[in-house]
């Protein structure tokens, strides 16, 4: 008797987590993340290193004001010394404050050594805000 209430117990947390999950997905936008002024700058005498940067342009006109969120941005690293490495590295992102204020960027940047290149980077899991209708 007890295992068939146990059952039933975790059967109805179940559904109800699945109608909390799909009330909440409906009402979830997703910002608009764009890669812009990729630069790679001269080498640093002092540290051998060259900073890669890039402005992340971030439309987030479909969220609430004050939203907020992460995003990573994934890079294929070039060597000449080891294997090629991708990673990832997590970045904050956020929505302007008012309605009329003018999309926000985000700027990024690493350091790389003198024997490393960035091959290729993209935006992946972007964190969704609550939809503004």
């Amino acid at each position: 008797m007890l295992m068939k209430r146990a059952c039933a117990s975790v059967l109805a947390t179940i559904i109800g987590l699945i109608g909390v999950r799909q009330a909440i997905g409906e009402n979830l936008c997703r910002p608009e993340l764009t890669i812009n002024e990729v630069e790679f700058s001269a080498m640093t005498p002092s540290t051998l290193e060259r900073t890669w940067s890039a402005v992340v342009v971030v439309d987030a006109s479909a969220c609430t004001e004050n939203s907020k969120g992460y995003f990573e941005m994934v890079f294929t690293r070039l060597s000449e010394n080891a294997p090629d490495l991708e990673f990832r590295k997590q970045f904050l992102w956020s929505a302007p404050s008012f309605v009329w204020q003018a999309s926000p960027s985000v700027g990024v940047g690493l350091a790389f050594a003198a024997d490393e290149a960035v091959e290729r980077y993209r935006i992946e899991n972007v964190t969704p805000c609550v939809c503004r209708n």
